[in-house]
């Protein structure tokens, strides 16, 4: 059984990208370790359960049944802190995303930034989706003062994507769909030696998703230990790339 550390903010992650990955991992007999900032209780972000606008545009209802099963899980119900432990004491490490306003505790924490440089040091497995890159991309390596990222290839929430979510929606909901000024798109390139060579976008789709059962629509970057995804639409196949990577047993 391997262990993985699950940092979230205490509130508005994506429910699918953290249930199916929690899901996939447990019935594989991993244990996911949650953690946040001072060890409260999660949540996702509401809109994505109930339907971002008139009750489309959010998670599919696996996804909800999975996140339903979650939250009866000691495990979540009781996290431990982003400050608890050892980058030693996990086997792998994934960075979930959102893009509601809660996700700022998470994107702009330079203590946690600090926790996932230490872990991405260890050398061993990391995934990463959607904006959960862009919280890979601000962390920095604290010898060169560069990101981690900085020479790894990648992909994260496209720029047409979020820009697409953006227009569709702000007439009702503002800025519910642009976490920051900069699109993550944007700002992960900055991160990368070589943006034109290590980013990759991936197929044009704004509605397809992977499931448990197809991945054919989903796409995933692989890069030795790291593993990125996109939305939503990619965490079947996310963490399945991800958890082929982890270790059958602590050793």
């Amino acid at each position: 059984m391997a262990r993985i550390w699950m940092p979230l903010p205490d509130r508005d992650f994506d429910v699918t990208e953290v249930a199916v990955p929690w899901k996939l991992a447990t019935a594989a007999g991993h244990e996911v370790v949650f953690a946040t900032e001072a060890g409260a209780a999660p949540a996702a972000d509401p809109r994505l359960l109930r339907g971002v606008l008139f009750g489309k545009l959010g998670a599919a209802a696996e996804a909800r049944a999975f996140y339903d099963e979650l939250g009866r899980a000691p495990e979540f119900a009781r996290p431990a802190r982003w400050g608890d432990g050892a980058a030693s004491d996990f086997d792998g490490m994934i960075l979930a995303g959102g893009h509601a306003p809660g996700m700022r505790q998470y994107l702009g924490s330079a203590a946690l930034h600090a926790r996932i440089a230490e872990f991405w040091a260890t050398g061993r497995p990391v995934g990463a989706i959607c904006h959960g890159v862009l919280a890979l991309a601000r962390s920095r390596d604290p010898a060169t003062g560069a990101s981690v990222l900085a020479a790894s290839t990648t992909t994260c929430l496209p720029k047409y994507m979020e820009r697409s979510a953006y227009l569709l929606t702000f007439w009702k909901l503002g800025r519910y769909y642009r976490t920051y000024p900069t699109y993550v798109e944007d700002e992960v390139k900055v991160a990368l030696a070589d943006p034109a060579r290590q980013f990759v976008r991936g197929p044009r789709t704004v509605s397809k998703r992977g499931t448990a059962d197809d991945d054919g629509p989903a796409f995933v970057v692989e890069d030795g230990r790291y593993v990125s995804a996109r939305w939503p639409g990619d965490a079947y196949a996310f963490a399945r790339a991800l958890l082929a990577r982890l270790p059958a047993a602590r050793g």
